[in-house]
């Protein structure tokens, strides 16, 4: 493990695998780059260079005392410097919104995808004190309620999930992520909506959504790409529940890679 040095000094986890072009995942919310292990792995099978990042407040990485987006867009880009090479970035649901935000705000990178982007575009926001009362769980120390608000009410997840959640083993580990919950409202509020910038990137983007997935996300990858003429458009049936297909994403990855 490595780290990066973001601007206002935060140190930021890497972990790197492969060899050859390099690719950055930014994963999304709720996770940590060990989440993005097999996907790593997968594309270092493909011949090219990995490297994972713990977001800011979560696993390895640190934090600041005010959670901003723009933190998070100094935080990928300290990691894409680190790298040390043109950098293709992959983002996969509220990290496709940060790698595209990101990409908007100028940070360098050769090669883009997005993997399920959850787009609102301003259309069923959560409400504006969400941050708030997210903040207030970490506050008083209950990480583990705010991980429950933010599934209910930024995800939208049903309660009956909720609950079989929150009685499974997995729960305890993910409650210590209560705090990177406010980033992911943070970005995703800020962008409901890509600005012109997002929208008029430069470099070649790739959008990518799954056959099986919930249909919010699919409404919102096809409009993406309506809204983003210059950007291919795939639709990867071997990915499946808002997750990323390893060996497909890689394929997909290394031949664009590649030209």
């Amino acid at each position: 493990m490595d780290h990066a040095t973001s601007a206002d000094g935060t140190l930021i986890a890497m972990h790197e695998v492969g060899a050859g072009p390099t690719v950055v995942i930014v994963n999304g919310a709720l996770s940590t780059a060990r989440d993005a292990t097999e996907v790593a792995h997968a594309f270092a099978e493909a011949g090219l260079r990995t490297i994972t990042y713990d977001r800011r407040a979560r696993g390895d990485s640190g934090d600041s005392a005010l959670a901003a987006p723009e933190r998070e867009v100094e935080d990928l880009a300290a990691v894409v410097a680190a790298s040390g090479t043109d950098a293709a970035v992959i983002g996969h649901s509220s990290g496709a919104i940060l790698a595209l935000y990101a990409a908007g705000e100028g940070v360098p990178m050769s090669r883009l995808f997005l993997s399920e982007p959850p787009f609102r575009f301003g259309e069923g926001d959560p409400a504006e004190d969400l941050e708030d009362r997210l903040q207030a769980f970490v506050d008083d120390g209950h990480p583990e309620e705010a991980v429950v608000l933010f599934q209910r009410e930024a995800v939208g997840l049903p309660e009956s999930f909720i609950e079989q959640f929150r009685a499974s083993p997995a729960f305890a580990q993910i409650s210590r992520l209560g705090r990177s919950t406010i980033y992911d409202t943070l970005v995703t509020r800020r962008v409901s909506t890509p600005s012109t910038e997002m929208l008029g990137v430069r470099m070649p983007v790739t959008i990518l959504c799954g056959d099986e997935t919930m249909p919010i996300l699919v409404t919102a990858a096809s409009r993406l790409a309506e809204m983003m003429p210059h950007a291919e458009f795939l639709q990867v049936s071997e990915s499946v529940g808002h997750r990323m297909d390893p060996a497909a994403t890689a394929r997909i990855v290394a031949a664009r890679i590649a030209g």
